[in-house]
Protein backbone atom coordinates (compact mmCIF):
# COMPACT_ATOMS: atom_id res chain seq x y z
CA UNK A 1 0.00 0.00 0.00
CA UNK A 2 1.49 3.28 -0.80
CA UNK A 3 1.29 6.65 0.70
CA UNK A 4 -1.58 8.07 -1.00
CA UNK A 5 -3.87 4.76 -0.46
CA UNK A 6 -3.06 4.78 3.15
CA UNK A 7 -4.31 8.45 3.58
CA UNK A 8 -7.52 7.74 1.54
CA UNK A 9 -8.05 4.56 3.83
CA UNK A 10 -7.19 6.41 6.95
CA UNK A 11 -9.55 9.64 6.16
CA UNK A 12 -12.59 7.20 6.18
CA UNK A 13 -12.16 6.35 10.00
CA UNK A 14 -14.22 7.51 12.30
CA UNK A 15 -12.93 11.13 13.78
CA UNK A 16 -11.86 9.52 16.95
CA UNK A 17 -9.95 7.00 15.15
CA UNK A 18 -8.17 9.50 13.00
CA UNK A 19 -7.60 11.99 16.11
CA UNK A 20 -6.02 8.68 18.09
CA UNK A 21 -4.02 7.72 15.38
CA UNK A 22 -2.90 11.17 14.62
CA UNK A 23 -1.73 11.63 18.26
CA UNK A 24 0.11 8.43 17.97
CA UNK A 25 1.81 9.83 14.69
CA UNK A 26 2.77 13.23 16.34
CA UNK A 27 4.06 11.31 19.17
CA UNK A 28 6.20 9.28 17.21
CA UNK A 29 8.47 12.14 16.27
CA UNK A 30 11.12 13.98 17.71
CA UNK A 31 10.44 17.17 19.60
CA UNK A 32 12.62 19.18 16.60
CA UNK A 33 12.18 17.79 13.25
CA UNK A 34 14.33 20.17 11.40
CA UNK A 35 15.89 23.13 12.96
CA UNK A 36 19.90 22.07 13.55
CA UNK A 37 19.92 25.33 16.37
CA UNK A 38 16.54 24.39 18.14
CA UNK A 39 15.32 27.01 16.43
CA UNK A 40 17.93 29.79 17.82
CA UNK A 41 18.03 31.16 14.49
CA UNK A 42 14.27 31.52 14.14
CA UNK A 43 13.89 33.11 17.69
CA UNK A 44 16.98 35.19 17.62
CA UNK A 45 15.44 36.67 13.86
CA UNK A 46 12.34 37.60 15.61
CA UNK A 47 14.31 38.79 18.52
CA UNK A 48 15.59 41.55 16.48
CA UNK A 49 12.74 42.07 14.77
CA UNK A 50 10.54 43.06 18.04
CA UNK A 51 13.16 45.21 18.92
CA UNK A 52 13.53 47.51 15.78
CA UNK A 53 9.97 47.92 14.77
CA UNK A 54 7.59 48.13 17.62
CA UNK A 55 4.49 47.82 15.13
CA UNK A 56 5.27 44.02 15.36
CA UNK A 57 4.68 43.57 19.13
CA UNK A 58 1.41 42.61 20.64
CA UNK A 59 0.35 42.54 24.15
CA UNK A 60 -0.65 39.25 26.23
CA UNK A 61 -4.07 40.48 26.29
CA UNK A 62 -4.34 40.89 22.36
CA UNK A 63 -2.46 37.79 21.31
CA UNK A 64 -5.72 36.45 23.52
CA UNK A 65 -7.74 38.15 21.60
CA UNK A 66 -6.51 37.36 18.36
CA UNK A 67 -6.98 33.27 18.94
CA UNK A 68 -10.68 34.12 20.64
CA UNK A 69 -9.99 33.25 24.45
Amino acid sequence: MNLLELESEVLNLPEDERAKLAAQLLGSLPAVLADADDGSAEATRRLTEMKSDESVRRTWDEIQSEIGR
